[in-house]
């Protein structure tokens, strides 16, 4: 029988779907911002479209063509969890621009009349100079299409053109197929400089940020309350008289009754103009008590025993821990809260920031933030109140420093980029200019390069039975102009190494993720290098199947680590692996020779990688401590644990990276197995007194497996030192970390002493276990070690 007919097919459930809409209903009904309020009806409508389109038969969820007469190269508009609405990203009503273009070409408001107009003369000529200057956008890939079909028609390949328009006319109607033009900087201007965030997005966050209004609070308090209870403090202290010095031992005369009025006058007035305070108004703080006697005593009532009480005890409080008012320690106390108050707001300085970026283009980050985070200088001095040489707040700071314009690896260098998920984010850009400069022809060049960019922006799809995401080769206007490309593959494979070395060496402790793998294995395939990357699969749509270029991976992993400490602190067999890779291979091959007309066809797996992840999946069970997975996301943890083996077979990319991509990180391994160790730590830490710690333990225990990676690269004298670095590292922490850790950190330097764990993956009576991530019986990684200790003394 077919193997891949044996494969279950499997859609997607409208639950998920369902809980959506009613999270975002919820929101649009009680948010108190109204823009949130806006935005999740948005969301909620478009919850009700994937409901309306499952229901009704015009979406299937999971596959990679789930809108009904939509080819898979259509960009659809995705939501949360990967599914289709049904609507495309390229569809909708006329932008401004098409308008505009409508408009200036003479004909109907509609894109098939704007499609037909490309098709002629004046359209050509319109596109033969958009692609000249290059001042243009691509927001979708579509908006590239004509523009690809323009360029053919112009080298003279008016049969590659016309294949190109057959295919896009069907839906001519429905998307938007021309550029966007623009007035900035030309799309061919290229630069190794990337940023985080252009001007425009920076000034838009500095606008929304808003006074702080407890720090207001705080200001108004120390800057108008503090110094009118010191004066009523004063007025009270004239009445003081006999050995304690108690307040109304004198009789108050009528300057004193008639200053005090004055007083309440005056503290109706502040009370009428500064309203960020409101502890001046409560009768049981000392300031409340000095006004209400005083507006007693003003008004001719005496004062009662109790209030008087209350009067005498507040007057003595405030002298007690304040002194008298013109004291030096009283005086040198108010200077230093009128120096705190007299500080620029946050909301303020913002301001002068907002003034400084207006004159820097907006579409573009910053190359140099020296003008721009400077000290207030005089004429902004004289322009908004604010003290010359005020400096900028760290907050205030970053944000501006998110938009820095500057070689990547310098953003990861400076904490600008302070993660592998916001380098995915910018690392497109570098692969889009990487794979469009094997284009001999610039407007070519340009053209592709804007694609790539729009193309990455394009959301992941949910996907099921081992379908694979659209790749960019699929476009019907990419496949058209291949065979204009040149050999890229040199300027791939030293980009490749370049991106590689930066993501292991500037965030050890972190798996490389999903987005990044794909901006990596793009690079890979153009390189030539049979560098397999493989992503980190979910665990809740798991199919119980590995991709063949799994065991490919791993194969490479066992070519790398064979006989190394990795190898034996896992328990693998890398020669068996690599006989597993061949039986496989030879099947394959075996199966094209005899069917050759379905060779490559169905998603292809590797049942023999997935067997054995499973059954290292079973033997790796955690001692139990308790079962803390519910009934519904224990099949979940199952498919984690499978999952989990699969990555440590493989090392997560990292073999790869190393034995066939060359990187080759600084400062050295041994620099990078102490910084994850670090990071084991800090997440270890945060598992205390956490009542959902899973999460955080599976993060800790994949730091932990890149720990032991870079360990295994190290000369054994250098692992021992490396060892000892490690149990120092550990004493640093919190006693309950290293209480934890020690089980861990006893196992690694077992099996680099020549020891090794049971079948179960513990040794030494439990005292010393192998650090896994995932479970469905417990982990012992939860238990605080000193906690249990604690109890039983």
């Amino acid at each position: 029988m077919d193997d891949d007919a044996d494969q279950q097919h499997l859609t997607a459930n409208p639950g998920y779907a369902q809980g959506q809409l009613a999270k975002a209903f919820r929101t649009a009904l009680t948010h108190e911002d109204a823009d949130t309020r806006r935005r999740a009806e948005g969301r909620a409508q478009r919850w009700r479209d994937v409901l309306a389109g499952m229901s009704g038969g015009l979406l299937t969820i999971g596959s990679r063509t789930p809108v009904t007469g939509l080819p898979a190269w259509v960009t659809p508009e995705v939501v949360h969890g990967g599914f289709a609405t049904g609507t495309p990203s390229a569809g909708g009503p006329l932008q401004p621009y098409e308008t505009r273009l409508t408009e200036q070409f003479g004909v109907p408001a509609d894109r098939r009349a704007l499609f037909a107009h490309c098709l002629t003369d004046t359209g050509l000529t319109w596109l033969w100079g958009q692609l000249n200057s290059g001042r243009y956008e691509v927001t979708v890939p579509e908006e590239g299409a004509l523009l690809t079909m323009a360029w053919l028609v112009r080298l003279g390949e008016t049969a590659a053109a016309l294949d190109l328009v057959a295919e896009l006319e069907p839906f001519a109607d429905q998307l938007r197929f021309l550029p966007r033009p623009s007035t900035g900087r030309a799309a061919s201007d290229v630069t190794d400089a990337l940023y985080r965030r252009t001007v425009s997005d920076t000034v838009d966050r500095l606008v929304r940020r808003r006074p702080n209004a407890a720090v207001e609070a705080q200001r108004e308090a120390l800057a108008v309350w503090q110094p009118f209870g010191d004066e009523l403090l004063v007025h009270w202290l004239e009445t003081a008289g006999g050995e304690d010095g108690r307040v109304l031992e004198l009789a108050p005369d009528a300057d004193w009754l008639a200053r005090g009025a004055a007083l309440l006058g005056r503290y109706r007035s502040l009370a009428e103009e500064h309203t960020r305070c409101g502890k001046h108004r409560n009768p049981k703080e000392n300031l409340g008590i000095l006004r209400g006697a005083l507006e007693e005593t003003v008004a001719g009532r005496p004062l009662d025993a109790r209030r008087l009480g209350l009067l005498r005890h507040a007057v003595a409080s405030m002298v007690r821990r304040r002194g008298l008012p013109g004291s030096a320690p009283h005086t040198e106390l108010r200077r230093v809260q009128r120096a705190q108050a007299a500080l620029p707001s946050h909301h303020a300085l913002a301001q002068v920031l907002v003034g400084r970026l207006a004159g820097l283009p907006q579409e573009a980050g910053i190359a140099d933030l020296g003008p721009v985070l400077a000290p207030v200088s005089e004429p902004e001095q004289r322009e908004t109140g604010l003290p010359a040489g005020a400096q900028l707040p760290s907050g205030l700071r970053r944000v501006v420093e998110g938009a820095l314009s500057a070689p990547v690896a310098t953003l990861v260098e400076r904490g600008v980029v302070p993660s592998a998920e916001v380098l995915a984010e910018l690392v497109p850009r570098l692969v889009a200019d990487a794979t469009a400069r094997s284009y001999d022809d610039e407007a070519l060049r340009t053209l592709m390069a804007a694609n790539y960019r729009a193309f990455r922006n394009r959301r992941s799809l949910l996907l099921l039975n081992l379908e694979g995401q659209v790749r960019i080769g699929e476009l019907p206007w990419v496949r058209a102009v291949s065979a204009q490309r040149g050999d890229g593959t040199a300027e791939a494979a030293l980009l490749l190494r370049q991106l590689g070395e930066l993501a292991v060496q500037g965030f050890p402790g972190t798996i490389l993720p999903n987005p990044l793998v794909r901006e990596l294995g793009v690079l890979a395939r153009q390189s030539g290098l049979g560098a397999p990357l493989v992503e980190e699969l979910a665990a809740d749509i798991f199919m119980d199947a590995f991709g063949p270029k799994f065991l490919v991976a791993a194969r490479i992993a066992g070519e790398l680590l064979g006989g190394s400490l990795y190898e034996r602190y896992y328990g693998i067999d890398y020669a068996a692996i690599r006989d597993l890779a061949i039986a496989e291979a030879t099947v394959e091959e075996g199966k094209a020779a005899g069917r050759p007309d379905k060779a490559g066809a169905g998603p292809r797996t590797s049942p023999g990688f997935a067997r054995l992840c499973a059954e290292r999946a079973t033997a790796a069970s955690s001692a139990p401590v308790g079962s803390t997975e519910s009934s519904s996301g224990f099949w979940v943890a199952g498919s984690g644990k499978v999952i989990e083996q699969s990555q440590i077979l493989t090392t997560h990319n990292l073999a790869t990276l190393v034995h066939r991509v060359g990187i080759a990180p600084e400062p050295g391994w041994a620099d990078l197995a102490r910084r994850c160790f670090v990071t084991v730590c800090r997440l270890t830490a945060r598992v205390h007194r956490n009542p959902w710690p899973y999460s955080t333990i599976k993060d800790a225990a994949y730091a932990w497996r890149q720990l032991v990676f870079h360990l295994s690269l190290c000369p054994p004298a250098e692992q021992r030192r490396v060892l000892t670095a490690l149990d120092e590292e550990a004493a640093r922490h919190p006693a309950h970390v290293a209480a934890r850790l020690a089980p861990a950190l006893a196992g690694l330097r077992l099996v680099a002493d020549g020891g090794g764990f049971a079948p179960d993956g513990t040794a030494d009576g439990g005292r010393a276990r192998r650090l896994v991530g995932w479970t469905t019986d417990g982990h012992w990684l939860a238990t605080d070690p000193t906690a249990v200790a604690a109890k039983d003394s």
